[in-house]
């Protein structure tokens, strides 16, 4: 009986999957991990450095978490992000994206916390020397 109810614990979404979600399969956390730290080598070195750190610190705070459901939306975001990175030569010009305003609106207040202080950590990694005064955010045209 209780295997019954983890299955369906874990086939149970908020949300119905979307094409690339379902085509993509969830990896083991180790493995996923892995993944994730072998697609930032490619990046630029500022925004490896950042999410490799990111990324191991995310890791290690969800390590213990016990919920199913937690840790199967855990893992079905990260590996989306692993998904969304860019691979070969292009790479190298990767800026980001932009934050999609309703998954913003959807966030809980820790959440935008985490958020404001990953903000405030890329605004120093991105601003340029000698500049203590100007604005430090990276423009993009």
């Amino acid at each position: 009986m209780r295997s019954t109810v983890v299955r369906l614990a874990e086939s149970i979404s908020k949300r119905p999957l979307n094409l690339r979600e379902t085509s993509a399969t969830l990896l083991p956390p180790i493995p996923l991990y892995r993944q994730i730290l072998r697609a930032h080598r490619s990046l630029p070195h500022e925004m490896r450095s950042l999410g490799d750190d990111y990324v191991k610190a995310e890791f290690r705070r969800h390590q213990n978490i016990t919920n199913k459901v937690h840790i199967i939306g855990f893992l079905s975001q990260w590996k989306m992000y692993l998904d969304e990175l860019p691979a070969g030569p292009n790479a190298k010009s990767f800026s980001g994206k932009k934050l999609d305003p309703t998954v913003l609106e959807k966030m809980s207040a820790e959440q935008l916390g985490q958020l404001y202080e990953l903000m405030n950590v890329t605004k120093k990694v991105w601003k340029p020397a000698g500049s203590e005064g100007e604005s430090s955010y990276p423009h993009s045209s």
